[in-house]
């Protein structure tokens, strides 16, 4: 049985998070990395494309950005998607490769991403109706996306499922959340502030638009700083999938159990042989 599969205080659950990221870095990055090198690609591309005037005009512009944002739903879906299934896998003890990640939601991409969608929507709308309302239900939907993964439900169920399991500490939510956006926060300023600085000084002293050098900069330390950090939420809110389980429906005795029948099973001899 998994070593951790029992209720796990808030600093052993982040300490849990930190663990499984540094034992399993090359996966967790490699999983981000792979679908952002696609979003990666498409901006440069953009780059190329404003730079060589190859295509103008401001419908284009705009199927452009239309463009930019579906690509980047669909990354998102499938870099949290992966990450879910990889830990998932490693924290339950069991062997996991990036593409096996990523096989374990194979024909799911969509259905996760219009998942996030409605997600977004309604912690929007929540936002919208004086702010309360939208943190309460960003703590209530904050599992929405392991639930969504791991039990493959679709948009009502996994909202509905993720309100069920963070009933009662929707506190620990918010310092995750807390936490993780402050880390994440820093690491992007660490890699994009000193691009910004320059790119403000270029442009004060030639004033004539953002410099290439600059427009091919930022989406690269963006991509650098996003597989750093991207999985780091996604662990631990998936950490926390499995820690409430363990809480709320002995999913440790479950777990067992069932490790317990699959080795009986092996060892039965073969028959007919």
């Amino acid at each position: 049985m998994a070593s951790d599969l029992r209720p796990l205080s808030l600093g052993e659950l982040l300490d849990r998070s930190f663990f499984l990221y540094r034992k399993n870095f090359v996966l967790f990055v490699g999983i981000i990395a792979l679908p952002h090198l696609v979003l990666l690609a498409f901006q440069l591309a953009g780059v190329t494309v404003q730079v060589t005037r190859i295509l103008s005009g401001p419908l284009l512009s705009i199927l452009w950005a239309l463009a930019t944002a579906v690509i980047t739903l669909g990354v998102a879906a499938a870099a949290q998607g992966a990450t879910v299934i990889a830990v998932s896998e490693v924290h339950l003890e069991r062997p996991v490769s990036i593409m096996q990640s990523f096989a374990g939601i194979k024909g799911r991409i969509f259905s996760l991403a219009l998942i996030m969608i409605g997600y977004g929507i309604g912690v929007g709308l929540g936002f919208i109706l004086l702010i309360i309302p939208g943190i309460i239900l960003g703590l209530m939907w904050a599992l929405t996306i392991p639930v969504a993964v791991l039990e493959d439900t679709g948009l009502g169920d996994s909202l509905r499922r993720s309100a069920e399991l963070t009933k009662g500490h929707r506190g620990r939510v918010f310092v995750i959340y807390f936490l993780f956006l402050i880390l994440i926060y820093a690491v992007y300023m660490a890699f994009e502030f000193p691009i910004l600085l320059a790119i403000g000084i270029s442009v004060r002293a030639h004033p004539a638009g953002m410099p290439l050098w600059g427009q091919v900069a930022l989406p690269i330390s963006s991509f650098v700083s996003q597989c750093l950090v991207g999985p780091l939420m996604t662990i631990a809110f998936s950490l926390m999938y499995y820690d409430e389980r363990v809480r709320k429906e002995a999913f440790d005795l479950q777990h067992m159990m069932a490790t317990l029948d699959n080795a009986q099973g092996n060892a039965l001899p073969a028959v007919g042989v």
